[in-house]
């Protein structure tokens, strides 16, 4: 469960990560604002190390 940072919201977001890091756009599922979500993924075990999530004016 992660928070949009414009509505502060709660929604599921659903990781997927055999791709490795990612940086990639969610529209929030409440007040559909662009929300950038940062993925770091370690290359040791696969495991999700950092999920960051930001307005679209933020630098991530």
């Amino acid at each position: 469960m992660v928070h949009c940072p414009y509505c502060d919201a709660p929604f599921d977001l659903l990781v997927d990560l055999s791709g490795g890091d990612q940086q990639t756009w969610e529209d929030c599922p409440h007040c559909c604002a662009p929300i950038q979500v940062r993925i770091a993924v370690s290359s040791v075990d696969g495991d999700l190390e950092e999920l960051t999530l930001g307005r679209d004016d933020e630098v991530l």
